[in-house]
């Protein structure tokens, strides 16, 4: 075995043994070591991609060398160890954006608290990755539940408390309704390890034994990912959760924790159920009518609403909404363009959640769009960077939306069944996005004169870095899309 082949063992140990070290470290060293893991977990990652790209096919690990089930086995390919590269990176640079206000807005003895919980996020994030073990799987769905709460909460005020309440109830349901469906999948096969329950549905798929429990046993697992991941009707912790947690636990949560619980599912479609037997059950059907709906009430909730940061928060509902849309599709160009968009999405709504601080900050800390007027002239990073990320959520040309949309877009002219629903939804959903996105953008460069009409706010390093990155990282994937389309396309074909 390839000494490269244990990088991702590495990784989710690094992040979760760093989480107990954080624990007795003051907060500025617990930040240095979080930056540091975050940097090292990335330069493994992306060794792996490289390793993995090479070799042209996944390879699976055995945690302590013995082989299931007196072992744990984690899997590697292209798609996972992109992901997690890509995953290092958002968070970083999330961090680097709120730095500022995770030191004001959290007490100095609870600051090394917040580095345990993103530390334990990351391991987490990994786990969901990279495991093979559906009940490991579950262990780390828990963590990740756990640490995205403490997260939301940290911030010690009234209005997360109860965000977190909320969030922690709707997740439990998610996560009891996810348990309910691996224990009956267990059932079935008698196998937690991945590959083994694959070849145990095919068989039963294929002699039509037990047909009814095992559609129920794949809609329950469905059901409590969708739920945990925000999907539409079951969003509403979401403007809380989002809207008033931290800069840098907002765009973490919105761009990752939902994305980790998505990756899951499509785990489990291509590698325990089989695309073949999902696609058969019809729970694509479902997916795909809940994804349109929330394109569209999500877009609805945003342009209703009065404060900049409940507006993105309600923006990642309608995108959540086109995740679902393209797994719904039930075709290979579907999932391609529903994977993409998981990159796109997570880039920027990472920007949009940092820039929109930085407006704010700008306009007198106030959320309400009325005094935002004129902000990005007091913060110009901050409002071309928003501009950028609103841009890109319209499908601008030469950024990250606009690729997404047209995946999604080419993905329906290939499915004959879904083909107007999914056309006619997504030119609506693009309008209702222009609608509150472009609005938004009008009002920060509208010249105003106020009590803020002066007033010129000392731009952060790191913010300013943090923004720019995500910028570029944002025209990248407008401009050099192909060689993530192939990275997913390579993924997908590893999988199956």
């Amino acid at each position: 075995m390839a000494f490269i082949q244990n990088f991702p063992f590495f990784s989710i140990i690094i992040s979760l043994f760093s989480g107990a070290i954080s624990s007795i470290l003051n907060g500025r060293a617990a930040r240095v070591l979080n930056r540091i893991v975050i940097i090292v977990v990335a330069v493994l990652s992306a060794v792996t991609l490289f390793y993995t790209w090479g070799t042209g096919t996944s390879y699976v690990f055995w945690m302590g060398h013995f082989p299931a089930p007196f072992g744990n086995e984690i899997r590697a390919g292209v798609l996972e160890a992109g992901m997690a590269v890509f995953f290092c990176l958002v968070m970083l640079l999330s961090l680097w954006g709120g730095r500022e206000h995770l030191e004001e807005e959290i007490e100095g003895s609870k600051q090394n608290y917040y580095y345990i919980l993103t530390n334990l996020l990351l391991c987490s994030l990994l786990a969901l990755l990279y495991t093979n073990d559906l009940f490991t799987a579950y262990v780390f769905v828990e963590i990740n539940t756990i640490s995205a709460c403490g997260l939301i909460m940290i911030r010690q005020n009234g209005r997360t408390i109860e965000a977190a309440v909320r969030y922690m109830i709707m997740s439990l349901l998610g996560s009891g309704m996810l348990l309910m469906g691996l224990c009956m999948l267990y059932d079935l096969t008698g196998h937690l390890l991945m590959s083994n329950i694959q070849e145990a549905v095919a068989i039963l798929h294929a002699s039509g034994e037990y047909k009814i429990p095992l559609t129920v046993t794949i809609g329950l697992m469905t059901v409590g990912l969708a739920i945990k991941s925000a999907l539409f009707p079951f969003h509403t912790w979401v403007p809380d959760a989002y809207g008033y947690s931290t800069a840098s636990s907002a765009a973490i949560l919105s761009s990752l924790v939902s994305k980790g619980y998505i990756f899951l599912l499509i785990k489990i479609i291509y590698r325990v159920i089989g695309f073949e037997t999902f696609h058969d059950t019809k729970i694509v059907n479902v997916l795909f009518v809940f994804g349109l709906a929330g394109m569209i009430f999500g877009s609805l909730s945003a342009i209703k609403e009065d404060d900049i940061r409940r507006m993105i928060a309600f923006s990642s509902v309608a995108q959540i909404g086109y995740i679902y849309m393209g797994i719904g599709m039930g075709t290979r160009a579907g999932m391609v363009a529903a994977i993409f968009h998981i990159f796109s999405h997570a880039a920027t709504k990472a920007l949009l959640f940092i820039a929109g601080v930085g407006l704010t900050d700008a306009s007198g800390d106030n959320v309400r769009f009325i005094p935002l007027t004129g902000a990005a002239y007091r913060n110009k990073i901050a409002g071309v960077a928003f501009a950028a990320g609103s841009l890109s959520m319209v499908g601008m040309p030469l950024l990250s939306g606009f690729i997404s949309k047209l995946l999604f877009a080419q993905a329906a002219v290939q499915n004959q069944g879904k083909l107007l629903p999914a056309l006619i939804v997504l030119a609506l959903s693009t309008i209702l996005n222009a609608i509150y996105f472009i609005k938004t953008v009008i009002r920060i460069y509208t010249p105003v004169q106020s009590d803020f009409a002066g007033r010129r706010i000392k731009t952060q390093v790191l913010f300013a870095v943090s923004s720019v990155l995500l910028v570029v990282l944002n025209l990248y994937l407008g401009c050099m899309s192909q060689f993530l389309v192939d990275l997913i396309e390579k993924g997908l074909g590893m999988f199956a």
